[in-house]
């Protein structure tokens, strides 16, 4: 289907400078598994941005990221805290679960963000060998809901974590988008903050493939390469991930990618809030844009914009943004949706 809509940013194509940069990784043959030289530069160039103190681990999508994340940190005995929106818990067909024996403990937000006096309700059971143990809680920015922590709410939340003896995992899927919208450095919501490990994702935001888990706590890092391998995360050809990092940081080719999500995400926020029948749910932060609209002109405005449903329940629908949405794409989505309301 060539259908052009706001189902995903990940059914976007790739960024031709990322096409490029994996054509020029094409050439000649190198040593598989990450001991290439253009997987030693990406390396370098993840500690130029957070610290010459981390530990950087390839994998080939957020999934993989997650789990390989979760599971440095964590015993089969351990629980994972969650938004109850979370990827980990809604989206991921239980792999982290499954791959860390981890039970996932979901916790009730309306935005997405959960807070500290919502964790500490789960913050209980320690040392007792009936309930699993708190081991880690997991946030992601943007959320799923298309909102954003501030750092004071992140710093909040893993100073609560390491009170208790926990640790913090951010799944950042979309962090360019969120480092873009709040014009901060990376580094700034994540290792200064207090994260101990992020998913650092590239694949929403104009790259082909390929995620990156970013440990702050390098200690947990010790058996992160067996755990890769076991989940089937480790890319014999790691150069084309690699590569596509490079050029990804290249020129801030990230920032420009996401700047222009969400300015297109905002453009189409301000366009559906004219019609009569839109009711919008979430104030757009990113590139997401959530709206109740009436349930019978879902399936008929889809057969023009490709999207999704988010809460049948509710008539709730999210529209997505992405680095080639363009202002066509926006304008015509409005008509059509105020020609069948």
């Amino acid at each position: 289907m060539n259908k052009r809509g706001f189902a995903s940013d990940n059914n976007a194509g790739v960024h031709p400078a990322i096409l490029e940069a994996i054509s020029k990784a094409n050439d000649g043959h190198m040593v598989g598994y990450g001991d290439d030289p253009i997987t030693k530069k990406a390396v370098a160039r993840f500690k130029k941005e957070f610290g010459e103190d981390i530990e950087v681990f390839f994998a080939f999508n957020g999934t993989g990221a997650n789990v390989l994340s979760l599971a440095s940190f964590t015993q089969s005995f351990n629980s994972v805290l969650c938004a109850e929106t979370a990827h980990i818990q809604v989206d991921e067909c239980g792999a982290p679960e499954k791959l860390t024996g981890c039970k996932l403990i979901p916790i009730k937000t309306s935005e997405g963000k959960i807070f500290p006096e919502e964790i500490k309700k789960h913050l209980h059971g320690f040392d007792f060998e009936h309930h699993a143990q708190p081991g880690i809680i997991s946030i992601s920015q943007v959320t799923e809901l298309g909102t954003l922590y501030t750092v004071d709410e992140i710093k909040a939340i893993t100073e609560l974590a390491h009170q208790y003896g926990l640790f913090v995992h951010m799944d950042g899927a979309r962090i360019a988008n969120a480092a873009a919208a709040q014009d901060l450095p990376f580094r700034s919501f994540t290792r200064d903050a207090g994260i101990d490990v992020l998913s650092f994702g590239g694949t929403k935001n104009g790259m082909m493939m390929g995620e990156a888990v970013v440990f702050f706590n390098t200690k947990h890092a010790r058996f992160t390469k067996y755990i890769r391998k076991q989940s089937m995360q480790l890319f014999s050809k790691m150069r084309f991930v690699s590569a596509q990092f490079l050029a990804y940081f290249e020129n801030e080719l990230w920032k420009q990618n996401a700047l222009h999500a969400n300015k297109m995400a905002l453009l189409l926020e301000s366009e559906v809030a004219k019609i009569e029948g839109v009711t919008l749910t979430q104030k757009t932060q990113a590139n997401g844009v959530f709206a109740i609209i009436p349930a019978e002109i879902i399936p008929k405005l889809q057969e023009q914009y490709f999207f999704y449903t988010w809460d049948e329940s509710r008539s709730e629908v999210r529209w997505m943004t992405a680095f080639d949405t363009t202002e066509e794409d926006i304008y015509g989505f409005a008509k059509a949706l105020k020609e069948l309301l």
